[in-house]
């Protein structure tokens, strides 16, 4: 044998299961295409890598959409507090926890994070291949036997991992490729759909407001008139629509059914959340008696941001030259709606390469949520986004890698044992 466990896949689920079954005595070899290991994790967070999310096990359930129960297993045997502790403790990277609950390391780089998981996979003995990649699994009905690389060579171990991720970002080697191993020994790959990610509009004034930030707003989205989900925070314009990390967050419901058919989701944004329409109404109209002597288009400068007035103005139906003082109470009423539900029609979301993360892959009920080992070909085990399990922004999909990493490199080791006895 060339290993005890062959890893397919350097990022986040492949580096810690790698070093944890190398830390209990296994020869562990870890395959990755790319020249460089962890190149997903190194653009997480915007560069700044945001692990995990400083909650208990109800925060980690509910915000793991995706599967969530499959995942009550591996999050106690690696919870975020463990996580801490490991990159902390024991790697020596100082974190802090932001807003959210959401944790950083202290130096804002995810280099850093690289860095010092590289420095325990060469600590712990882990041969390191990069620039290498694989071309299929060997074996046979039941059984896995290694793994055959593309020009030809074979490993052989009894025990592999697949963790390759998902299909978003490709330029990082998330192409896939897992995805079509799984299928070729039997497994069923549940559809693919992008989550987290921009979602493109059909109407384009949104192109006007191209790089405008909104801060402590409410969107909310609707299927064909129904209800969906509500976020309130942070959310950004773009040149082909919205984004920012509540339209993130929403989009994981929004996708499936914009992909299915595209104009059924509408958003609304609620500019003024905080705010009642009758309070709104009120400071409307405060406002309106400060400026009496003044334009339409010259008074809305206390309330909104100065960018997106022209459009609130035309949307408004409002003559942007009239007094004031002659708006009259209808037109109020429409400006404070318009305020209060700002309309969207979301056309479709943005290509799933674009994606944080992939909705679909490998499912769930043919693997074993306790060890992560596959229910149909024994000693191939599976770890993060290559599996049927997401969940939304805020640490909480990088938790999920590193604890299903984290309990495929123990149990692994715990089957290889097995098979030495």
């Amino acid at each position: 044998m060339d290993a005890d466990l062959i890893v397919i896949g350097a990022g986040p689920a492949g580096i810690i299961a790698a070093f944890t079954a190398a830390r209990e005595g296994a020869k562990v070899i870890l395959l990755d295409k790319n020249k460089t290991i962890g190149r997903k994790l190194a653009i997480t967070g915007a560069g700044r890598c945001n692990l995990t999310n400083h909650t208990d096990m109800n925060g980690l359930m509910e915000n793991t959409p995706g599967n969530g129960r499959f995942m009550y297993s591996a999050f106690q045997r690696l919870s975020p507090e463990a996580l801490m502790d490991l990159f902390q403790k024991e790697l020596g990277l100082p974190l802090k926890i932001e807003r959210g609950n959401r944790v950083f390391p202290e130096s804002d780089k995810a280099q850093d994070v690289v860095g010092v998981l590289y420095q325990e996979l060469k600590n712990k003995g882990v041969e390191v291949r990069t620039a290498t990649k694989v071309a299929g699994l060997l074996s046979t009905s039941d059984q896995i036997g290694g793994v055959r690389l593309d020009n030809g060579k074979e490993l052989n171990s009894p025990m592999v991992l697949i963790a390759t991720g998902g299909l978003s970002y490709p330029g990082t080697g998330s192409t896939g490729d897992g995805y079509q191993f799984a299928r070729l020994v039997g497994h069923q790959v549940v559809p693919l759909t992008p989550s987290l990610i921009p979602l493109e509009t059909r109407e384009v004034w949104v192109k006007r407001l191209e790089g405008l930030s909104l801060i402590n707003v409410e969107v909310t989205s609707f299927y064909q008139g129904k209800k969906l989900q509500s976020e309130f925070g942070e959310m950004l314009f773009t040149s082909f629509g919205v984004s920012g990390p509540i339209i993130l967050s929403l989009s994981r419901k929004i996708s499936p059914f914009v992909l299915e058919k595209p104009d059924s989701v509408s958003i609304v944004i609620d500019l003024k959340p905080a705010l009642s329409k009758e309070d709104l109404d009120l400071r409307v109209q405060r406002d309106f008696a400060k400026s009496i002597n003044k334009i339409f288009k010259n008074v809305l400068d206390d309330l909104l941001p100065q960018k997106i007035i022209p459009v609130i103005i035309e949307l408004s139906g409002i003559d942007p030259l009239k007094p004031v003082h002659q708006i009259n109470r209808e037109e109020r009423t429409r400006l404070v709606g318009l305020l209060k539900s700002l309309p969207l029609t979301i056309s479709r979301p943005r290509p799933i390469a674009e994606a944080i993360v992939t909705i679909g892959g490998v499912n769930t009920k043919e693997i074993n949520p306790k060890t992560m080992e596959s229910k149909i070909v024994k000693g191939l085990f599976f770890a993060g986004e290559v599996m049927d399990v997401d969940a939304y922004t805020g640490g909480f999909n990088l938790q999920i890698a590193f604890s299903t990493g984290f309990v495929a490199g123990m149990e692994a080791v715990r089957r290889v044992t097995a098979l030495c006895m």
